[in-house]
């Protein structure tokens, strides 16, 4: 998925552009909403000179990217998004940094047209003279204080740069052929997709030593699944349902010992207790299989195991994987 960045100069058009992002299915976040959820938190009234100043603050005591920060972490990975008020090389760092595609637009448009535009919305706070506007903007472009705003810096930095001096339709066009050539889209591997299932299944797990899953896949879907915990009907692990997982036994001993069912396990007895055949299916397990979960794998008519961390004992399970014809592969997904 991917972050579109706006910044440019007061009337350039910047809000259009994420009005038209945001009726495509972008989620729109300003940097400037930051400040005035900072300011509602304070008590303080909304005026551009107070969030000019805040703005300032909050960069000298929190670090340059602070705003940028404050949104990326309320972004899904799942949406696009689209960003503007960028007014810091910081900002633009950060966002770039984020961990997906991230393009900066700078919107640019002649100052008589800009602020004949700034007249026309006539916003609260806006300037009123050409003058005001100049003086305005001199404090936004550049400073020698490195928490002030640096819109020079920014345009600088610039994966596209848009003339706005046409129609708006002109304008669309031309933000339509950045989004053509800049889309990224990624999607993770089938091994990737499955263990991350897995890992999820493995937060639903009551053991207290290990959080352990194992999901079962044939034809590419996801057929079984199972944690480990006690068996259905005994009291949760967490909950001192076994004895041997709560004295914290060392690990790969006196397995007999232990209540919990593993995560390989209960995949494969969930799987008969819905009367579903895995002959033929794949397993992706968190961990490499113990000998009790190797030998009802080898059973079941799996053919494949996928792991990704290693377990003691493990070697022996995968050499008798291996024996019995089961194809091993262990993928380090962190």
């Amino acid at each position: 998925m991917m972050i579109v960045g706006v910044s440019g100069l007061n009337g350039a058009g910047k809000s259009e552009v994420v009005r038209y992002l945001a009726e495509r299915s972008f989620v729109a976040f300003s940097l400037s909403d930051v400040l005035r959820e900072e300011l509602e938190r304070q008590g303080e009234a909304e005026n551009r000179e107070r969030m000019i100043d805040l703005g300032r603050e909050l960069r000298r005591r929190e670090g340059a990217d602070v705003l940028a920060r404050r949104v990326l972490v309320k972004m899904k990975a799942d949406r696009n998004y689209v960003v503007d008020s960028i007014r810091h090389p910081a900002e633009v760092a950060a966002l770039r940094s984020a961990g997906r595609r991230f393009v900066l637009v700078w919107i640019e448009a002649g100052e008589q047209l800009r602020f004949q535009r700034l007249r026309e919305r006539g916003r609260s706070g806006d300037p009123k003279t050409s003058e005001t506007l100049r003086n305005l903007e001199k404090r936004e472009i550049g400073s020698a204080d490195e928490a002030a705003q640096q819109l020079s810096a920014v345009q600088e930095m610039a994966d596209e740069i848009v003339q706005n001096e046409g129609s708006l339709a002109t304008l669309h066009e031309a933000i339509h052929a950045i989004l053509s050539r800049s889309m990224y889209f990624e999607r993770p591997g089938w091994d990737e997709y499955f263990m991350s299932v897995a890992r999820v299944v493995a937060s639903r797990s009551n053991c207290v030593k290990r959080k352990v899953a194992a999901v079962v896949t044939r034809d590419k879907r996801i057929v079984s699944t199972g944690y480990n915990g006690t068996p259905r009907g005994v009291r949760n692990c967490n909950e001192g349902g076994c004895a041997r997982c709560n004295s914290f036994g060392r690990g790969g001993a006196d397995l007999g010992e232990c209540l919990c069912s593993h995560g390989e396990e209960n995949a494969i007895t969930q799987a008969a207790y819905h009367g579903v055949s895995l002959r033929g299916a794949t397993l992706y397990s968190t961990y490499c299989p113990c000998l009790l979960c190797t030998k009802m794998i080898i059973n079941a008519g799996i053919v494949e195991v996928v792991y990704n961390g290693d377990y003691p004992l493990g070697e022996i399970s995968l050499s008798l994987l291996r024996e019995a014809g089961v194809k091993v592969r262990q993928v380090d997904l962190g």
